[in-house]
């Protein structure tokens, strides 16, 4: 069984575009896959993320046969960090590991989407990326183009090697695609010699 965990720099870097990629990718590769949405926040009605991954992963693997509640067990209106949206709800950390749990039950690769990015507090002392620890999962770090993309993935690749954190990290190419090319890929190009776009996954 593998588990992915979906993350980002920042909020509106991609997450949802990539586990939509992934989720295709392994499906054509013939794998059984699943999708998990910790916490979603903004939710008027229903979890826009999440029930539109849902219902993608309910067309690849039928055998997913599970609820929007399953998929999004944690869902609060504020579109802000949890930790702010959640007001006095206690989000339960071993609750969320118990529903990974059954839901990778269900398939053979199981995408996690984050929300926001790294730092996000989920409570007053907890982070995604502490939850990405607590389920034991790698990480999947999406990084922008655009122009300030140096700091951003240097600072989040700190982060997760500080705990230790397996990762693998694409480029998703939506902003600042023409200045890309000059005034950010010289340097990453130099420093990591390979870079992955998101664009590339099929």
């Amino acid at each position: 069984m593998k588990t992915l965990f979906i993350t980002a720099t920042n909020t509106d870097v991609g997450k949802t575009y990539a586990s939509e990629k992934f989720l295709k990718y392994y499906s054509k590769k013939g794998l059984k896959v699943g999708y998990f949405k910790p916490l979603e926040t903004g939710v008027v009605t229903l979890p826009i993320d999440g029930n539109k991954m849902l219902n993608l992963v309910k067309k690849l693997n039928p055998d997913f046969n599970v609820s929007i509640e399953d998929v999004v067990p944690y869902q609060f209106i504020l579109p802000a960090a949890p930790y702010v949206a959640k007001g006095k709800t206690t989000i339960d950390i071993n609750f969320l590991k118990e529903k990974k749990k059954y839901l990778e039950s269900l398939c053979d690769i199981l995408i996690i989407e984050g929300a926001g990015g790294l730092m996000v507090p989920i409570e007053e002392n907890f982070f995604i990326i502490d939850l990405i620890k607590e389920f034991e999962t790698k990480a999947i770090l999406i990084t922008p183009s655009k122009l300030g993309c140096i700091n951003d993935i240097l600072l989040s690749q700190e982060a997760l090697k500080n705990r230790n954190i397996d990762f693998d990290w694409y480029i998703n190419l939506y902003e600042d695609k023409d200045e890309f090319n000059k005034v950010s890929k010289p340097f990453l190009k130099d420093y990591f010699k390979e870079l992955k776009f998101l664009d590339d996954l099929n």
